[in-house]
């Protein structure tokens, strides 16, 4: 439960994240995780791992937040294993109750998310979880909500990071580890 050996663990992980070029458009490549989630043992690790991750660096957090879709499937099994909540980030007009909201630029564009408002309570701490960093725009927006309702955000924790697209740079100082990393 320690996590393990971190150059291992993220040798069997690129073994099974499947590249698949030109997708969701021409001359981008898709780094596909279902086969890890279908690999018990390894996705456990990964889930592990994570939870070593914030350990070591004395993170002891109230709650994991993780933005949609893909943040649900490593950090519902992390806040479990940290023994805290979970936060869900959704998309506009996808919670039920009171939301407070943030927009944020994409390359072509804008978006948006939402947390539940009675999530944001001050003096709360917290560890963001995605699959994914690429930009940053996602997780530097969750950060950014959550830090201008006085929650304090730890640090962040990916399964993958596409380096060179300046996502590390968008969070700081929100430390991020992320346990593969691909070159953009």
């Amino acid at each position: 439960m320690d996590g393990g050996d971190p150059a291992e663990l993220a040798r069997r992980c690129r073994a099974l994240i499947r590249d698949i070029p030109d997708f969701p458009k021409p001359g981008i490549v898709f780094r596909d995780i279902t086969p890890l989630l279908g690999s018990g043992p390894v996705f456990g690790e990964v889930v592990d791992a994570l939870a070593a991750i914030c350990r070591r660096a004395g993170w002891r957090p109230d709650a994991v937040v993780c933005p949609e879709a893909r943040g649900f499937l490593f950090g519902a099994p992390l806040a479990y294993r940290l023994g805290v909540g979970l936060v869900p980030v959704r998309k506009p007009d996808k919670l039920p109750h009171e939301t407070r909201r943030i927009e944020y630029q994409l390359e072509y564009g804008s978006d948006a998310v939402e947390i539940h408002a009675d999530a944001l309570t001050p003096g709360r701490s917290v560890v963001l979880v995605d699959d994914l960093i690429a930009t940053g725009g996602t997780l530097g927006a969750c950060a950014t909500l959550l830090t201008e309702h006085g929650v304090e955000v730890l640090g962040a924790l990916c399964l993958v990071e596409l380096d060179g697209l300046g996502g590390r740079g968008r969070l700081a100082p929100v430390p991020l580890h992320s346990i593969v990393h691909y070159p953009s």
